[in-house]
Parts: structure tokens; C-alpha cells; sequence
């Protein structure tokens, strides 16, 4: 599940051009208001308190700020500052998502996909997921794929599987590194290649995701030393290509 949006909490709390952010707040300012929500929630410029970062971002939230309602719907949905509520959650996160909000569009997927405050419904997950990933959010991306995978809320699509993960993997997501790998492993919507395999795997392990050491391992087993050495050579290729793939 994404977490909270912190993208400007913290805009000094003694002063903000002509008055400080609290006075803003105040005086109804929404962005303000959402970012004092921030500031409490993360205790950066005040006391950390999840009580006031719920009861500035419902603030910002009734003036329609899309990040404070996707942070009020994450207040709701872990039960910080206020008693968790898995439909409240739902409510602020669909407002958000409406707005074409990202980050609230994949953790509504998330919601439709584990029954969490809604019926449970993979058609309307994967929905939300595509919004999501059409906008490069590489966690939406990743759940796409997924769907794609299992064939749940779409029909299984191997290719589209690995179309998905691909764009993801390319951002760095490990986990979608991983489970491309795997496709190119077992030859599931591309054509079997341990090389390119392996060299998925090297890139998971690099991002020290010591799971992908038994892949890894599993896979050498299949290659002959040429492979393998063909495999690393095109490690450093793909990672000059697209420093992004290390993190």
C-alpha cells in the first residue's frame, strides 16, 4: 500500500512568506492545511500528533485537496489519529482517485482487490490499477501485472504480464525485476531466455533483495559459463543504458 504523501510538509512552521503555515491554516488556506497535516503527522516543525495531522488534512480534504484526501484515507485505513475505518478510507480514497490521483488509485485497487471496506471485486481493481499505471506509477504497474498473471479481474495475458513489469522493472521496482525474470525463466509471454533471466536476477540481488539469490542460483544451474558470463556483460549494459534499474 502506497504511504503518506509528505511532498511539502515542511515548509517552515515560524514562517511562510508573510505569514507562518499555521496562519494560513488557519485563515482556510487548503494546501496549508494539508501541509500542517504533514508537519504533525511526521512531527517535523512541531510534536508529532496523528490526532491534529487527521484534523488539518479533513480540512484540506472537505476543500477537495486530492493529497489530503488520499492522506485521510490512509489515516482511516492504518488507524492513526483516528479509529480505523476501512470504508472511511475507501470514501477519501475514491475522492482522490477521482481526481486522477495516483497514488490513491492504486490503493483503491488494493481495497476492491482484498474486500477492505468494498465488496470484493478484481474487475474494478484492475481497473483502478490501469489508471494508475497509464500514468507511470510503477507500484500500479506492478499490480497490473499481477492481474495479468493470475488472470484476475482481466483474462490471464502472459505478454500483458510482462508488458507491465517491464515498465515497472525499468523504474526499479525489485519486485517486478524479480517476477520479469521469472517470465524470461520459465518462457511465460516471451521467449525462454536464461540470459536475460539471470541478468534480472543479478539486478534484484545488486538491490539487495536476498530472495532473488535462490533465483539466481536456480537459474545458473541451467547456463554453462558462457551464459553466465554473457548474462554479467549484459548486467553492466542494461544498467549504463538505465541507471534507474539500481537503487
Amino acid at each position: 500500500m502506497k504511504q503518506l504523501l509528505l511532498i511539502c510538509a515542511v515548509v517552515a512552521l515560524v514562517g511562510c512568506g508573510e505569514k507562518t503555515l499555521e496562519q494560513r491554516a488557519e485563515a482556510g488556506d487548503a494546501e496549508a492545511q494539508n501541509s500542517l497535516g504533514e508537519a504533525y503527522y511526521s512531527g517535523k516543525g512541531v510534536p508529532e500528533d496523528h490526532k491534529e495531522a487527521v484534523k488539518w488534512f479533513r480540512k484540506a480534504a472537505d476543500q477537495g485537496i486530492a493529497d489530503a484526501q488520499y492522506n485521510l484515507g490512509l489515516m482511516y485505513a492504518t488507524g492513526q489519529g483516528v479509529l480505523e475505518d476501512d470504508k472511511e478510507a475507501v470514501k477519501w480514497y475514491r475522492k482522490a482517485a477521482d481526481q486522477g490521483l495516483a497514488n490513491a488509485q492504486v490503493n483503491l485497487g488494493e481495497m476492491y482487490e482484498q474486500g477492505e471496506g468494498v465488496e470484493e471485486d478484481d474487475k474494478l481493481s484492475a481497473k483502478w490499477y490501469r489508471k494508475a499505471a497509464d500514468q507511470g506509477d510503477w507500484e500500479g504497474q506492478f499490480n497490473l501485472g499481477w492481474m495479468y498473471e493470475q488472470g484476475q479481474g482481466v483474462e490471464q495475458d502472459f505478454k500483458e504480464a510482462v508488458k507491465w513489469w517491464r515498465k515497472a522493472a525499468d523504474q526499479g521496482h525489485n519486485w517486478a525485476q524479480l517476477h520479469l525474470g521469472a517470465m524470461y525463466e520459465t518462457g511465460e509471454g516471451v521467449e525462454k531466455d536464461y540470459v536475460t533471466a539471470y541478468a534480472w536476477y543479478c539486478i534484484v540481488v545488486a538491490n539487495s533483495y536476498e530472495v532473488a539469490k535462490e533465483n539466481k542460483a536456480s537459474c545458473a544451474k541451467e547456463m554453462t559459463p558462457a551464459q553466465i558470463a554473457k548474462a554479467e556483460a549484459l548486467v553492466k549494459e542494461m544498467v549504463k543504458k538505465n541507471p534507474k534499474l539500481l537503487n
